[in-house]
């Protein structure tokens, strides 16, 4: 404990200092967003020694014990699923298309009806720390932990590098640091978090942030509203007057799709949607509580704080239309400073001061970390708890193999974050908007048909399991890679190979059908056992009979 003091203490040192080198900084500085970060951070940080007392073993680390209630279990879900991008990059595109800005929050909405009906329950029933214990439970531990082990990263490292990028350029943009120094710092404090405190920490670190983030955007909507007098026509009204588009903006579609892009936007949905009950880091969140009842709770909580949001994000892109766009101090030569990201920050400079703009940063801020650590979490347990405790303890349960896989897993959240930090870096000139839209499909077209039908199709076996899961992994990698997004934004070539920028549509349907055609050719014996085991299975994914904290309930 004597080092973990040392060490958070050194922490605040370097932030300290970094606040101090504020004054050297150019111009577009705000000192009231600093205090207000390190505030947060400070805080965050003793909640993370406050953690890391009481993180003792697996299940502290990996699941906080079980003891978050529904409701804060919802908040944190809450919290780790808004991120940046759907803060900041749903008012932009509000503000640059009105109503078909709206595509993305509906998408990313409308996956947690599929969680609550199908996921929830069942996950907790079933899994211990992670959705490859549900995987597995009645299949080949070693090949599915490794497939639902690779998924995983994949879609961590992916997601991990398009919140480090935004990171970088918000702080570089705010605060003049240099793009490195943005990303090494926030990398530093989503290290310390996991390492020390595990999931108990994170959770509360994304329950003040989704407070934050909540009370923020409705501070900022209730401003927008007094504006127009709280009536929503003279909004609309307002923001079609001035906007480039016109009346457009409150129409749908405006211009017919052809078939690709018909396709495309089709694809598109399904990744958001499906994609959502495979990110894993939200699947872990469920192991968190103390039974089904209280995961099913959290579910429903988590939609109504995230339904809520999006719908505060509608408010701020129409106010900052209006208040935006024509006004010289946040436009330069035609366009909006800054790029459409920074909408809400601009929005709120504009309805709050300097007061509002400090605080509303601060939340960016601490939106990106929450984040983050969420992700360093389920990526370092997909390596601890999926990989080495298989693979090298054989599952070993006793203390001194409890102790060994936490030691394994706060290496990996270092290795992790080194790793991130690194490739943040590299990518800071390319473009990485397909790297949150490539998490999304493969999470759907990987960790999804496994999950799903690992809990609902007694037909499944892990010779089916595995082949299927890969070839839905490998393609949503290669037909991305081919697609636009990155042959020709990132490689710069003159076409793609495809024409379609999100392939879920393609790479989940293979997942599929690859699982279900794999499956029902395999006659060894295993597969007869593993079909067999199914009813056991089914009658504890829904009954709980034989889950942890069954007794209780």
């Amino acid at each position: 404990m004597k080092k973990l003091l040392v060490f958070l203490f050194l922490n605040i040192g370097l932030i300290a200092s970094a606040c101090a080198q504020t004054a050297a900084a150019p111009a577009q500085n705000h000192r009231i967003a600093m205090i207000l970060f390190i505030v947060f951070v400070l805080v965050t940080l003793c909640i993370t020694y406050w953690a890391a007392r009481r993180t003792k073993t697996t299940k502290d680390f990996y699941a906080a014990g079980g003891g978050i209630t529904g409701f804060q279990n919802g908040l944190a879900i809450a919290g780790d699923y808004m991120s940046a991008a759907s803060f900041l990059g749903i008012a932009g595109l509000v503000y640059l298309s009105g109503f078909d800005g709206l595509i993305y929050a509906i998408g990313f909405l409308v996956g947690w009806p599929i969680v609550l009906l199908l996921i929830a329950e069942p996950l907790r029933n079933l899994g211990k720390y992670t959705f490859a214990d549900v995987a597995s439970f009645r299949l080949q531990q070693k090949p599915i932990r490794i497939l639902a082990a690779s998924g995983s990263l994949v879609t961590v490292i992916f997601y991990l590098i398009a919140q480090l990028v935004g990171a970088g350029k918000i702080i570089e943009f705010l605060f003049g640091y240099s793009y490195q120094t943005a990303v090494i710092g926030v990398g530093i404090l989503m290290t310390l978090y996991v390492t020390f405190g595990g999931m108990l920490a994170t959770t509360w670190v994304q329950v003040i942030k989704a407070v934050l983030l909540l009370s923020g955007a409705s501070l900022m909507a209730l401003l927008v509203l007094i504006q127009f007098g709280f009536s929503f026509d003279s909004m609309f009204a307002a923001a079609v007057g001035v906007h480039s588009k016109g009346a457009a903006i409150m129409a749908p579609l405006t211009q017919k799709p052809d078939v690709i892009s018909a396709i495309s936007a089709i694809s598109l949905g399904m990744a958001l949607m499906f994609g959502t009950a495979g990110l894993p880091h939200i699947l872990m969140r469920f192991f968190t509580v103390r039974d089904a009842v209280q995961a099913r709770r959290s579910v429903f909580y988590a939609t109504g704080f995230i339904g809520y949001f999006y719908i505060l994000t509608f408010i701020i892109g129409f106010g900052a239309i209006v208040l935006l766009a024509n006004n010289p101090n946040y436009i330069a030569d035609g366009k909006l400073i800054g790029g459409t990201n920074m909408v809400a920050i601009h929005l709120s400079n504009a309805l709050g001061g300097d007061l509002l703009l400090g605080f509303i940063s601060a939340v960016a801020f601490a939106t990106i970390l929450a984040v983050v650590a969420g992700l360093t979490l389920a990526g370092s347990s997909a390596i601890s708890h999926d990989l080495y405790a298989t693979l090298v303890l054989k599952g070993d349960k006793s203390p001194e193999g409890q102790k060994k896989e936490m030691r394994a897993s706060r290496i990996a959240t270092v290795v992790l974050g080194i790793i991130a930090v690194l490739l943040g870096i590299v990518f800071e000139k390319q473009n990485v908007a397909f790297m949150v839209g490539l998490a999304f499909c493969v999470a759907a077209s990987a960790n999804f048909p496994i999950l799903l039908l690992s809990m609902f199709w007694r037909k499944l076996t892990t010779r089916g399991a595995v082949i299927g899961g890969s070839l839905g992994l490998f393609s949503a990698l290669f037909l991305v890679v081919i697609g636009p997004t990155v042959w020709v934004d990132a490689f710069h070539n003159e076409t793609a190979l495809i024409p379609f920028k999100n392939p879920a549509l393609f790479s989940m349907s293979i997942a599929f059908i690859g699982i279900w055609l794999f499956s029902i050719l395999d006659n060894s014996a295993n597969a007869q056992k593993e079909r067999a085991a199914f009813d056991a299975q089914y009658v504890r994914s829904e009954t709980g009979m034989g889950a942890e904290g069954a007794a209780e309930h």
